[in-house]
């Protein structure tokens, strides 16, 4: 059937129908107890939590609501482009245009006033530009650590991660729109690699 024969509600469902395969995408993090891989969707869910519980470290700019809805839509495109560890080897260019067209498809199923607004959503969160996508990309990268930490290092032994590297790729990240959290984190952090040195001498 051609998208002229579905109605507004077919369109609905199918889109809610399509976001259900995200999960199916394993991410390179483990639950918190270390006993598998999350998936993307799981993700999403903890980091509206996040978003949520965490409120009072945004800046006064920031939109909550917005925050939420650009997290629950972010990880959508992996469906089509799978998900891509911070700290894998992959080639940025090429995933951003696979996401892009995975943004055409997925969030063309919808109806035309909700793919555009939703899609403008997604947009926003991806240029990182205003202070709501800010709070929301630092969420983004503020959870894996915390999960990493109460799982005994979790991606970062699996990628043989330094406390540099995640500095530099993380930190960096989580201080633009959050910085009391990186702040918080990078404590932790070094208290794990210190903690994990001791062990090794």
């Amino acid at each position: 059937m051609s998208d002229e024969g579905l109605s507004r509600l077919d369109r609905q469902v199918a889109f809610l129908n399509e976001a259900c395969r995200l999960k199916s995408v394993l991410r390179g993090t483990t639950l918190c107890d270390g006993s598998r891989y999350e998936n993307s969707a799981e993700h999403s869910w903890h980091l509206t939590l996040y978003a949520l519980v965490l409120a009072d470290h945004a800046g006064p700019e920031v939109e909550i609501d917005c925050v939420i809805k650009m997290l629950i839509l972010h990880d959508l495109v992996e469906i089509d482009a799978g998900d891509n560890p911070i700290f894998g080897d992959f080639d940025q260019a090429a995933v951003a245009a696979q996401e892009q067209r995975a943004a055409d498809r997925i969030f063309g199923l919808l109806p035309d006033d909700l793919r555009d607004e939703l899609r403008a959503i997604w947009e926003e969160f991806e240029a990182a530009e205003s202070p709501s996508a800010q709070f929301a990309k630092s969420l983004v990268r503020f959870q894996p650590p915390m999960q990493n930490l109460v799982s005994g290092g979790g991606s970062w032994t699996d990628y043989d991660v330094s406390e540099g590297q995640i500095a530099e790729r993380v930190g960096s990240k989580i201080a633009i729109g959050a910085p009391g959290l990186w702040d918080y984190a990078r404590g932790q952090i070094s208290g794990f690699f210190r903690a994990q040195a001791a062990k090794n001498r």
